[in-house]
């Protein structure tokens, strides 16, 4: 990457108040885990999150769950007041490099579904689409927002892929520790 520095996010240094920050404003409280798991998460899964630096600057971040079949684009965030200066850019194209080995997956808030942020949802989708990635049929619901899976990659993508990737995630999630109610 050209200017930008890139730092492991791991349950080690997960207290960074920047990362952290723009992980809780650029993500809706339902499209995000909760903060609170992802140290345990970071170290049972294998998932790569990134912190991204210009000199001194905090730009963004990303977060990659590395999949046996697919490298799935789980948050890409770049900071309020840097958008549109190309860091976005400049983080996909080295993303794509990066995970050059396997198809890369996200999924989007649908840009054809009627909601107040229409217009940032089909930028964002011409942004990917400008950038290589293609739609799939794959699609879900999710606390009323309708999401789109986009791919890119030689490889197909189908609803059946999608549900066994959420199957697989589930034993995860059913393995995380609870807090105790007595505490």
């Amino acid at each position: 990457m050209k200017n930008l520095r890139t730092v492991r996010i791991t349950s080690g240094n997960i207290g960074n108040e920047e990362v952290r920050r723009l992980y809780e404003t650029a993500f809706p409280e339902e499209e995000r885990i909760p903060y609170e798991d992802l140290p345990w998460l970071l170290d049972v899964m294998p998932l790569d999150y990134e912190a991204y630096y210009d000199g001194d600057t905090f730009v963004g971040l990303t977060m990659v769950l590395s999949h046996r079949d697919y490298n799935w684009f789980w948050y890409f965030a770049v900071s309020e007041d840097l958008r549109g200066r190309g860091y976005g850019q400049q983080i996909l194209s080295w993303m794509k490099e990066r995970y050059s080995d396997r198809s890369l997956i996200m999924d989007i808030e649908s840009p054809e579904q009627v909601c107040d942020n229409m217009e940032q949802r089909r930028r964002r989708h011409g942004f990917y689409l400008r950038n290589g990635f293609r739609d799939t049929d794959t699609a879900k619901s999710f606390e009323g927002i309708d999401y789109t899976v986009m791919i890119l990659g030689d490889k197909e993508f189908t609803q059946d892929d999608y549900e066994e990737i959420i199957n697989e995630l589930r034993v995860y999630w059913e393995n995380m520790p609870q807090e105790d109610d007595n505490d």
